[in-house]
């Protein structure tokens, strides 16, 4: 059973700044069937909450219309169907949105056990950056070791967990950022090489490697066709976000001489099932690398939820490295 009926809450009041991030009272939600109930401990962020929070980034249907699409936490109630998990176990969660929040609710095969060992921190770090790399890179992207594996804006959540995972999987890992000193983390975390985009070409670069066999770009507009030129032939980029812009004037004729594939994903349209698939591949390949250390999370900060402003602020700026969290303080 929940503790109170009503919980303190982000919402977004209206499209803008972070300013428009603003504390309210809800009812703690109801499960549904296959569904449970999380009291939040931590909520990650990320920038798809602050796409939502600038109204470029609708939810789905059936979604909470509050931000926040991973927490950590414990169960506190399960709705009719629910077997694999019970009252007080200790849960980080995929959500479909709602994790501003004291309590939130998502399908039962979204949530998986919080790595041993691991604070309830950082297990908030873990899903939305887990469910996306291996559903991109693996399942989508077919990344295979020994492979030249790049990907772009190498300290962001994405990017340091996609480096570490494509190591692991023993690929060949390369990487870009902004300045030297984020080039270093890449490399500290297992980039062969990190190029400065400010002060090196990457397509150059990965040329001279004979090109990527894999890329996984979050930056979009120019970068495409950049992209193609980086591939080896026979390669592979999967497009996951578009921070420079969704469109661009691609040469089709290299992409069919070279064979290349050009494909993308959003994670959270997808549906239950997607998303439970996901969530099992992840569990059986990936918390496995986390149990041996190959796979760490890179904490940049940490705020109460009540600044949710600052953390909106924080994501946006050129400078954080890795992960932002939120503490939910409850009474």
């Amino acid at each position: 059973m929940t503790l109170s009926d009503t919980m303190m809450a982000i919402e977004i009041v209206a499209p803008g700044g972070p300013d428009v991030l603003q504390p309210c009272s809800l009812p703690v939600p109801v499960p549904c069937h296959g569904q449970i109930v999380i009291r939040v401990a931590y909520a990650g962020v990320n920038r798809p909450d602050a796409l939502q929070r600038a109204g470029a980034y609708a939810p789905p249907a059936d979604a909470s219309p509050l931000p926040g699409l991973e927490c950590s936490g414990t169960v506190v109630e399960t709705g009719p169907g629910v077997t694999r998990w019970k009252i007080g176990d200790k849960v980080c969660a995929l959500l479909p949105g709602g994790g501003y929040a004291e309590y939130a609710v998502c399908h039962e095969t979204h949530a998986l056990p919080v790595p041993k060992g691991m604070s309830m921190k950082m297990a908030a770090c873990l899903p939305e950056t887990c469910f996306t790399v291996w559903s991109n890179i693996v399942m989508r992207g077919g990344l295979k070791a020994g492979e030249k594996f790049l990907v772009h804006g190498g300290t962001s959540g994405i990017g340091t967990t996609a480096i570490q995972i494509a190591r692991a999987l023993g690929a060949r890992v390369f990487a870009t950022a902004g300045t030297d000193e984020k080039a270093r983390v890449c490399e500290d975390l297992g980039a062969e090489a990190a190029f400065n985009y400010r002060t090196q070409d990457f397509v150059t670069e990965m040329r001279k490697l004979g090109g990527a066999d894999l890329i996984l770009d979050m930056v979009g507009g120019s970068y495409i066709p950049r992209n193609i030129k980086a591939l080896a032939d026979e390669g592979r980029i999967v497009q996951i976000a578009f921070l420079q812009g969704a469109k661009a004037e691609v040469n089709f004729a290299e992409v069919m001489m070279r064979r290349l594939t050009i494909t993308g994903s959003t994670l959270r349209p997808q549906s239950e099932i997607a998303k439970a698939r996901i969530g099992a591949e992840v569990e059986r390949e990936v918390w496995p690398m986390i149990a041996r250390g190959a796979l760490k999370v890179v904490l940049d900060s940490e705020f109460p939820l009540r600044d949710a402003p600052k953390a909106h602020e924080r994501i946006e700026a050129p400078g954080h490295i890795g992960k932002i969290v939120m503490k939910v303080e409850q009474g």
